[in-house]
């Protein structure tokens, strides 16, 4: 369907073109002067000491993760209402997650059963909250029981760019250890593939500096670009093959001037779709603090299905019929084979992210769309509500 709008699309202009042909010309594809330029970039952007270029959130995670000490026998403290990359990163490193419910409002991590979780387990070892659809978590709460149990916090902020926590950016945050974002290609700024892992702390970049590229004591970069004989290397661990290519940070080098502008392009189509459903048999996204930024890479709609005639996957294929993509997000991790198998969760265990689920539907909103395609997502919005709604006595 040539009319049909994808639920997300990436904004390439000619200026990240142009730096990706430069690239390509250059002769160095892989982890190079691009990619320290782009960490460089970062760090400015996010008020950061260190930034580390990596080939997908998900390896920034198990980098992060793998620095702060988690290892067999820990647990790390997280959401259920997540991608399950979250929770796998965990598994890589022989420890589990233990997942706690979430805000009905925000859908964020509740902090509340944080400080269940850590009076009831004495090994856990990190805190790992999720800013979900890019609007950041209670993190005063999550720091103060972070320092209470001397455990580490680490980000996920794959979600979260330019997202802030009473004015302050995450990923600058005093008293959290490591964030990590996602450049993925419906993520807030695209690279395709690709991540950033932020900290302040110089030892944990060191670790994962080396444990980026096979546990390499120096950058491959300087052994193959130096005029003189650099040949010599160690390998002090078995490390991993998680480093940024060149190729994809000339993409985030441009990206990254324009997240403001995207943010911006992201809040004004929010703000159009909860002017237009604010009569209708839905609830649109909570903001629990309106003086900070939400980065809005998602825009997720809780259907009233006590006031519909159809449910959630018949309101996504009606949808589908008048040309527009949507998504879920996110099936809860528990209801997963391999976690739900795994740590014998039942349905019930986390019943609102459960309840939320089943309500929940993502419309799109990237700064790619024009404004015909905002209101041609609102027509069909209000066209399949107005057709499905019940009738008064209807059960």
């Amino acid at each position: 369907m040539n009319n049909f709008l994808p639920f997300a699309l990436p904004l390439i202009g000619e200026d990240e073109i142009t730096e990706v042909v430069d690239t390509l010309r250059s002769g160095w594809l892989t982890t190079g002067k691009k990619t320290l330029a782009f960490e460089d970039d970062f760090a400015r952007f996010v008020n950061a000491s260190h930034a580390l270029g990596v080939n997908s959130a998900t390896s920034g995670l198990h980098l992060a993760l793998e620095a702060v000490g988690v290892g067999p026998g820990d647990l790390v403290i997280t959401t259920p209402y997540t991608f399950t990359a979250t929770a796998e990163v965990i598994r890589y490193l022989g420890a589990d997650p233990l997942l706690v419910d979430i805000d009905a409002k925000t859908f964020n991590i509740d902090p509340s059963l944080i400080r269940e979780a850590l009076q009831k387990h004495d090994n856990v070892k990190a805190i790992m909250p999720v800013h979900f659809a890019g609007q950041s978590c209670e993190m005063d709460e999550i720091i103060q029981l972070a320092k209470e149990y001397d455990v580490k916090i680490v980000e996920d902020a794959a979600h979260a760019l330019p997202t802030t926590w009473k004015g302050d950016l995450i990923g600058s945050l005093s008293g959290s250890d490591i964030t990590v974002y996602s450049f993925y290609v419906t993520k807030t700024i695209a690279t395709g593939e690709g991540g950033m892992v932020v900290t302040e702390n110089k030892d944990y970049v060191s670790r994962m500096k080396t444990m980026r590229l096979h546990g390499i004591n120096r950058d491959v970069f300087d052994r193959y670009t130096s005029d003189k004989p650099s040949w010599y290397y160690e390998v002090v661990e078995p490390g991993y093959k998680y480093n940024m290519t060149d190729v994809a940070a000339s993409l985030g080098i441009h990206q990254l001037k324009q997240a403001w502008e995207f943010q911006k392009r992201r809040e004004w189509i929010a703000q159009q779709y909860d002017a237009a459903f604010k009569d209708l048999p839905l609830h649109t996204p909570h903001v629990e603090h309106p003086d900070d930024t939400h980065a809005w890479h998602l825009y997720v709609l809780q259907l009233d299905l006590d006031k519909l005639a159809i449910d959630r996957d018949q309101f996504i294929e009606k949808m589908a019929v008048e040309n527009i993509g949507t998504s879920v997000h996110f099936i809860p991790l528990h209801l997963q084979p391999y976690w739900r198998d795994r740590y014998n969760y039942q349905e019930s265990d986390f019943p609102v992210a459960l309840q939320v689920y089943r309500q929940a539907m993502s419309l799109p909103i990237y700064p790619k769309m024009t404004d015909n395609d905002v209101e041609n997502v609102i027509t069909a919005v209000k066209k399949v509500c107005k057709e499905n709604i019940k009738e008064p006595g209807h059960v």
